[in-house]
């Protein structure tokens, strides 16, 4: 490549490099990082089902639910997720079962939802707590069991 060409390219490649960077920089300073780093200060501290909320909190800790019983409630405590919609998603058999959406207030939130379960939907659901740019960012699974074969 002689003087020329190598003036050229300069010339050339240099704005873009220079675009390159201060773009960077523009989503350094706006907050804009990459999605790890964003999501390293999102995050869900609790998820738990409970048969009941009191005073803000979860009343007990399920992993199994009896269909001798119909409601349940999920409770999550939202860490970082303040100004966002956050989306409890209920599944059933890799089917979206439902969704109930929380206008996040502050930096820590406390919300949840409650399902009405058919007492034949028996098996394992899942909630998904779905953060405003559609991430995942908790999920709890829960057993809902047939009441008569836990009693034989």
């Amino acid at each position: 490549m002689n003087r020329r060409q190598s003036l050229f390219a300069a010339m050339v490649l240099l704005p873009f490099s220079l675009l390159s960077f201060n773009a960077s920089a523009e989503e350094s300073a706006s907050g804009a990082a990459s999605p790890t780093a964003a999501a390293a200060g999102q995050h869900v501290a609790r998820a738990v089902f409970t048969s009941a909320i009191q005073n803000r909190e979860p009343s007990d800790t399920l992993t199994t639910l009896s269909n001798d019983k119909q409601q349940i409630y999920f409770f999550s405590d939202l860490q970082g997720l303040g100004g966002q919609i956050v989306t409890h998603r209920w599944e059933y058999q890799g089917k979206i079962m439902g969704e109930s959406k929380f206008n996040v207030g502050g930096p820590r939130w406390r919300v949840w939802s409650i399902r009405t379960l058919s007492p034949h939907m028996t098996g394992e659901w899942h909630v998904s707590v779905i953060d405003g740019d559609g991430n995942k960012v908790g999920e709890a699974s829960f057993n809902y069991t047939d009441a008569n074969e836990s009693k034989h």
